[in-house]
């Protein structure tokens, strides 16, 4: 009986009622090694050897894995049909050898499927394999390309640039677009133009709107009306004059189907439609997958199966009518670089089932899988038959010309089902409906209307823009493209408001440094080109070590060369390459750069002893003026590294700070009288933003005294490390009682009664337990792996799943009423992981015995950890 080893525990609870009895089929819960996040993991002294470590929590599922090896003397690869997915297979194998889980004897082979169906699973059980070795040296390739720039470039970033963040390999490039973009816009400068339009009307009484186009005999141009005068001029020679349609012109024209969809087309379109991230749709995709309803999402390829076409077709013809079926196959050529990494295009995997026939309750997954299927037949369909209409009308002396267009839909074809939708939508007149219109007839004149109109620069990046733009110069793939989207906004170098895509300075910062001393590295075309080297090693082309050694040469060089840069020097440069941005042009002509405090020092980036950047005076200590990183006017908002002042209490100073655990605010200054002047952190849900002197006295005025205990002691309420709180100790008590408050307001607003009666439930159940147990926001079962109720509950900061000692934090906007087992199953999963991640850091503890050492080796892991983590594409 074959040991059957998938990636996810609903997918193996799925595969399992495929195949039956005769096969034990389990779960890798993902990669199960990894490089130890720590130097040396990859060592470029000896042929670029990779060290792996086994997660402590993939632990228990390779040992699950080797035990059922014991009875079980065959083992079938079955991950995903992707590099990843090959990557996984390989390391399984091998960890599984190193523990002799696998026999002289053992029969190892790889099977794959492109969809969770009975047919795919049992057809590709008849065609095994061996793992492909081009795909996994393609894969050790990226994955040591990623941690030789993490752990070499992030701490070049950390010392020349304090308080930057970690740089990633593609992240990098896919940064500098966004700031590129940005730049663009701020460079632009609008140019006006009019345009002018009239309503016509035929003799019959309908109505159509026209276009100028031309003016004094002369055809005209987009900026030939430039002001409004001219547009006036252009109005009345219209109203002077009487029209008549010169030409009337109708042309047939056609519309073809999209292609069926890949990773990256599904991400845009999702994006475009429903307004979900890269990340929300391939999480939404990847259930629809494991449930057996489309084929794998991770794809650049879209071509279909000739099986699939022809159900496609069929399915057509039963909902539409043969007339929707063209009379031959639509073949999609393939798009994908490598064949290899290919797969078929993503859809359904049973054509006549629509989004209503689905038992799916979760709403993202029922939109995507109604796009996906409408776009599929759509492919297949007959094409949409138009008719274009172009009407010209002349003054009798030509003097004047307009313009009508309009299109008429003579069989719709696919747009019954599907039509694909605009990053940026523009009117386009070529849409409108016209009316009947003949020539020779005259044109009654209606109302003239002039319009003013401004050239805009381009559109900032969407979601879907900005993948689209990395997919047409080849950086990341498929499998990427959600994860570097995702991690540069998670580091905070990007934000994403009312779906765009805007920098934030210190995106600017670490791309203005990258572009100055590792330029190489972020350009579009080095990038593109290693791609196209790692697929062919993925193809069997070339050797995984000799690209590596090729590239490590190089960046080591460039590495090694900024080691004798000065942080001085750095920032000078810096200044020079954003001065645009961060000291633009002044009104009146004067210096940008000149100090409006003291007159006589410049302004310049600088870095604060805490990490951040500001901008600060050169005059420095004699003038200590200050303002936040970013063009003037942001100190309005910001904090500067001697803080931001909030106002004066009596002769105190009130100023908001920003620290290493996030903002506060201070009364008064560091002083030697005076080493620890007050503060209070700024508790959950206040904005620094909102700040002001009044807040700032009523935090600082804390810990607040609610009154006198009856059985005596003061109760007091404030904010700590986990909250906000209220605490009393008794006159025989050793040490305080605390508990907890839901709402920080309720701090400076829980009255006495109270309070009392929260703490005597406190000291009845000092450790929470023994009281009324919390109940269920919903009860899901038991867990279809490992037994135990799965149950989603309501928690501090949200709902969450729980399952034994795992708690699971549900995403952003999730209904908990709508989570299903198979979502929590895949939550709890997700979060053990991390819990092993995590307890990687554990060997700090024995480095804490030595006193003077334990603060270097604690920082150390900490820091190579960050950068590892940073180091995925």
């Amino acid at each position: 009986m074959p040991v059957v080893v998938v990636e996810s525990p609903a997918k193996a609870k799925t595969i399992n009622k495929y195949l039956g009895d005769n096969y034990t089929v389990l779960a890798s819960y993902g990669h199960v090694r990894d490089l130890p996040p720590k130097d040396g993991s990859v060592d470029t002294e000896n042929d670029f050897e990779m060290t792996w470590e086994i997660g402590n929590d993939s632990k228990k599922h390779v040992k699950a894995i080797a035990d059922a090896l014991k009875d079980d003397n065959a083992l079938i690869l079955a991950t995903d049909p992707d590099r990843e997915g090959e990557a996984i297979s390989w390391h399984l194998e091998e960890a599984l050898r190193k523990r002799r889980a696998i026999k002289k004897d053992t029969p190892v082979s790889r099977v794959v499927f492109n969809a969770i169906t009975e047919s795919a699973v049992t057809e590709a059980m008849k065609n095994p394999r061996q793992v492909d070795q081009p795909l996994v040296d393609a894969y050790l390739a990226r994955r040591a390309l990623d941690y030789l720039v993490g752990f070499n470039l992030s701490p070049v970033l950390w010392r020349k640039l304090p308080g930057s963040r970690s740089a990633g390999r593609v992240q990098s490039v896919c940064l500098r677009l966004i700031v590129e973009r940005e730049m663009e816009i701020e460079a632009f400068n609008a140019q006006e133009y009019w345009t002018v339009k009239a309503v016509l009307e035929t003799p019959r009484g309908q109505s159509y709107e026209a276009r100028l186009t031309a003016l004094a005999g002369k055809k005209l141009d987009k900026f030939d009306i430039a002001n409004e005068t001219a547009a006036e001029m252009a109005v009345q020679a219209i109203t002077s004059r009487d029209l008549t349609v010169s030409a009337v012109e109708a042309k047939p024209a056609s519309r073809n189907p999209s292609a069926p969809f890949m990773t990256s087309t599904l991400q845009q379109e999702a994006s475009r439609k429903f307004g979900m991230g890269a990340r929300q749709t391939m999480n939404a995709a990847q259930r629809l997958y494991e449930a057996g309803l489309i084929t794998y999402m991770r794809t650049d390829g879209i071509d279909m199966a000739p099986e699939a076409i022809s159900a496609a077709r069929d399915a057509i013809k039963a909902r539409y009518g043969a007339e929707y079926v063209p009379s031959s196959p639509r073949i999609y050529k393939n798009k994908a670089k490598n064949a290899q990494e290919a797969h078929e295009c993503i859809r359904p995997t049973d054509m006549t089932r629509d989004a209503a026939s689905l038992k799916v309750s979760e709403p993202d997954q029922r939109k995507l899988y109604d796009l996906i299927w409408k776009r599929t037949l759509a492919s297949q369909m007959e094409g949409a038959r138009l008719e274009r209409t172009s009407v010209d009308v002349e003054s009798r002396d030509g003097q004047v010309g307009l313009r009508a267009t309009g299109q008429v839909v003579l069989f719709d074809g696919f747009l019954r089902v599907y039509e694909e939708g605009r990053d940026d939508v523009v009117v386009d007149d070529d849409d409108k409906r016209l009316p009947q219109v003949m020539q020779g007839e005259h044109a009654k004149k209606g109302a003239i209307t002039p319009e003013q109109h401004f050239t805009q620069p381009p559109p900032r990046y969407t979601e879907a823009t900005l993948v689209k733009r990395m997919e047409e110069l080849g950086i990341g793939r498929p499998s990427t493209y959600a994860s570097i989207v995702t991690t540069i906004q998670d580091r905070g170098y990007v934000r994403k408001d009312k779906n765009r895509l805007f920098p934030e300075d210190k995106g600017r910062l670490v791309i203005a440094f990258l572009m100055n001393y590792f330029r190489q590295y972020v350009g579009y075309e080095f990038t593109s080109g290693l791609e196209a080297e790692l697929d062919h090693v993925s193809a069997g082309e070339a050797d995984y070590k000799e690209v590596l050694s090729k590239f490590w040469r190089d960046f080591s060089a460039a590495i090694d060369e900024t080691s004798e840069l000065r942080i001085t020097d750095v920032l000078e440069k810096i200044n020079e390459v954003l001065e645009p941005h961060l000291f633009p042009p002044t009104a009146d002509g004067s210096d940008p750069r000149a100090c409006p405090n003291c007159r006589a020092g410049r302004l310049s980036m600088r870095t604060a002893r805490s990490g951040g950047a500001f901008i600060g005076c050169s005059n420095y200590p004699e003038c200590r003026y200050t303002r936040p990183f970013g063009p003037p006017g942001a100190e309005d908002s910001g904090i500067g590294p001697d803080g931001k002042l909030l106002g004066y209490d009596g002769d105190d100073k009130i100023t908001l700070r920003d620290g290493r655990y996030g903002p506060y605010v201070q009364r008064g200054d560091v002083t030697e009288e005076n080493p620890k002047p007050p503060r209070s952190s700024l508790p959950r849900g206040w904005s620094a933003d909102d700040m002001d002197l009044e807040k700032a006295l009523t935090l600082l005025s804390l810990p607040r005294e609610i009154g006198e205990h009856p059985e005596g002691g003061m109760i007091t309420s404030n904010f700590g490390r986990f909250g906000p709180y209220i605490a009393h100790q008794k006159p025989d008590e050793a040490k305080p009682v605390y508990a907890n408050l839901k709402d920080p307001s309720e701090v400076f607003e829980v009255g006495m009664n109270r309070a009392v009666e929260m703490l005597a439930e406190k000291r009845a159940n000092p450790r929470g337990r023994g009281g009324t147990a919390a109940k269920p926001l919903k009860e899901l079962g038991e867990h279809p792996e490992s037994g135990g109720p799965v149950n989603v509950m309501e928690g501090r900061y949200g709902p969450y799943v729980k399952w034994e000692k795992v708690n699971a934090t549900l995403p952003k906007d999730t209904d908990p009423q709508s989570v299903t087992m198979e979502q929590a199953v895949e939550l709890i999963a997700e979060k053990a992981g991390k819990k092993g991640t995590r307890k990687k850091a554990a060997p700090k503890k024995t480095a804490a015995k030595k006193k003077p050492a334990a603060k270097k080796s604690t920082a150390k892991p900490k820091t190579k950890k960050a950068a590892s983590g940073d180091a995925a594409e």
